[in-house]
């Protein structure tokens, strides 16, 4: 059997915490391997893409030091991009973060990286959110706790987030609500 050969790395990002710990395994596999690494962002259905190059080019000069970097932007279903993105460029890798959402959000918000792996032409690494970069997964539970914030639609205390996630869910199940009552009256 052969050995493991990798010369193009995707890392599709989403400019979160979760997606720069990503970023930065994505950047180090790509030095080891002497990969290409192409920096992507899906921008989702409606919403406005304006800034998502600049931003990505941000993300690309912060991961370069010495490495071939292609960026890109596409706009659609987030997974189904970066599998279609993958499938297109021959990618070898595709290095995603992890948000760690569980239950009831994990239900209204699906998993991009979880539908990434099961799309995916290749193989597929995921980093979590909660492991610094060089932490062995060993210590994991002996991580400090995040800081926490004030949500800002109900003023409870969060995770270092800006909107809990009570407010998030009920934000998207009231969209989702708006979306089915704007589809039975279009019938």
């Amino acid at each position: 059997m052969a050995g493991l050969t990798i010369s193009q790395i995707l890392f599709p990002t989403d400019f979160s915490d979760a997606s720069r710990l990503a970023g930065t395994t994505a950047s180090d596999l790509a030095r080891q391997f002497g990969a290409r690494l192409h920096v992507l962002h899906v921008v989702p259905p409606v919403t406005d893409p304006t800034p998502a190059p600049a931003a990505v080019r941000a993300v690309a000069d912060e991961l370069d030091r010495g490495l071939s970097i292609v960026t890109a932007v596409t706009s659609g279903l987030v997974a189904r991009q970066i599998a279609a993105y993958a499938r297109k460029n021959a990618i070898d890798l595709v290095v995603i973060g992890t948000h760690g959402r569980t239950g009831v959000t994990r239900a209204l918000l699906g998993s991009v990286a979880e539908a990434v792996v099961r799309r995916a032409p290749c193989r597929v690494l995921t980093v979590p959110a909660a492991l610094p970069p060089g932490a062995p997964a060993a210590r994991a539970e002996a991580l400090e706790e995040p800081e926490t914030a004030s949500c800002a639609v109900c003023g409870a205390v969060t995770r270092d987030e800006l909107i809990c996630e009570a407010c998030r869910a009920k934000i998207r199940g009231e969209a989702l609500d708006r979306k089915l009552r704007e589809e039975r009256a279009g019938r």
